[in-house]
């Protein structure tokens, strides 16, 4: 169906390796061209080998699972002729241990606000199952091991 490139980089630049306090910033550049500052995440590797203001790759997991539900929940919602004009999600993934007792991410709580626009609102029911669906389309979510629980907000128009 296609390929996709994510070309990481990261490079030592003179620190000392062997103490493990080297820095854990990186770039991802992306096949569009886009270059993002990445790191770990400040919870496994501190401040300052670790960049709070960079993009971890747990947040990215977690934004992965959200922006695919949200693409397939558009389409659905359009293919059901009804307009959105906003979808905001704060969702929330969580570090923890599995079964194995190994780190993991765990769990993945989508948590979208859908504001629909001409007057045509879906009822909660019908809401509800165009995300229920929409989970059940995103190929992210289908391609990953992790609970993903998706708990829309109803708002108004």
């Amino acid at each position: 169906m296609g390929s996709y490139t994510a070309v990481i980089t990261w490079e030592r630049q003179g620190a000392v390796f062997s103490d493990n306090r080297y820095s854990r910033a990186h770039r991802w550049t992306f096949d569009g061209g886009i270059t993002v500052v990445a790191s770990s995440s400040p919870h496994v590797v501190p401040v300052p080998m670790s960049r709070p203001d960079a993009v971890d790759p747990e947040e990215a997991f977690v934004a992965s699972l959200s922006s695919c539900h949200m693409l397939t929940f558009l389409w659905i919602a359009g293919r059901r002729g009804f307009v959105v004009e906003r979808y905001h999600d704060e969702a929330v993934g969580e570090l923890s241990k599995d079964a194995g007792g190994q780190l993991a991410m765990t769990s993945v709580v989508l948590r979208p606000m859908v504001t629909f626009a001409g007057g045509r609102t879906p009822g909660a029911e019908a809401h509800e199952a165009m995300h229920h669906e929409a989970h059940d389309q995103c190929f992210i979510a289908r391609s990953v091991k992790t609970a993903v629980r998706c708990q829309p907000v109803a708002i108004g128009a």
